[in-house]
């Protein structure tokens, strides 16, 4: 399929759209950042930003994953709207979004250290709640890697390239988060960031 990038040029509806979906990444990682640096026990190398979640300001986190999640979900109708030749990427981000929504219902569990008392361990028997933010999280980042796919479809060449290679980078992070959670924090880094520069891209 040709490349469209060029055409179509984003409408005036679809740019307002289009910001709210670059803002979601970049406002998820600062609060999660602040999080991370000022918070008692936490460490980027054995805990995941979910886990900000948790404790006494662990509502700060949550905010973050409900107002993220409907960024996205403003994102994706923006991406529809810029892109109408494209079906399947503004649902995969939409879904992207909406498990953003669903990990801020549902907290990770506590573990490696974090919120202070907790196991030392990394966490081994997911509580119920647990079960379903690791489920959401797992769906969304396979959904965001897809989105990537399908965006390469209608992006010149250089971006498309960039797209793909993403898409495989996030894979590989995710993969290796049993071993590191740092690798998954850094891969899902780089996809929420990638995902705001398209977004920038198309509103241009």
């Amino acid at each position: 399929m040709t490349n469209t990038l060029t055409a179509p040029t984003a409408t005036a509806t679809a740019r307002p759209l289009l910001t709210a979906g670059a803002v979601g990444g970049p406002l998820f990682l600062a609060v999660g950042l602040a999080g991370g640096l000022t918070r008692e026990g936490f460490d980027f190398t054995r805990n995941a930003l979910s886990q900000l979640s948790l404790g006494e300001l662990g509502w700060i986190q949550q905010a973050a994953f409900l107002l993220t999640g409907a960024l996205l979900v403003a994102g994706a109708a923006g991406v529809r709207r810029a892109l109408p030749g494209s079906v399947w990427a503004p649902r995969l981000i939409g879904v992207f979004g909406a498990s953003f929504v669903l990990d801020g219902f549902f907290a990770a569990d506590p573990g490696a250290g974090f919120p202070v008392g907790a196991p030392e361990g990394r966490v081994t028997e997911l509580s119920g709640h647990g079960m379903v933010h690791m489920f959401g999280g797992t769906v969304g980042f396979l959904a965001l890697c897809a989105a990537f796919l399908a965006l390469a479809r209608h992006l010149d060449r250089p971006w498309a390239l960039a797209s793909r290679v993403v898409a495989a980078v996030v894979l590989l992070g995710s993969a290796a988060s049993g071993a590191t959670v740092l690798a998954f924090t850094l891969a899902a880094a780089l996809g929420l960031g990638w995902l705001s520069t398209v977004a920038i891209k198309l509103h241009a």
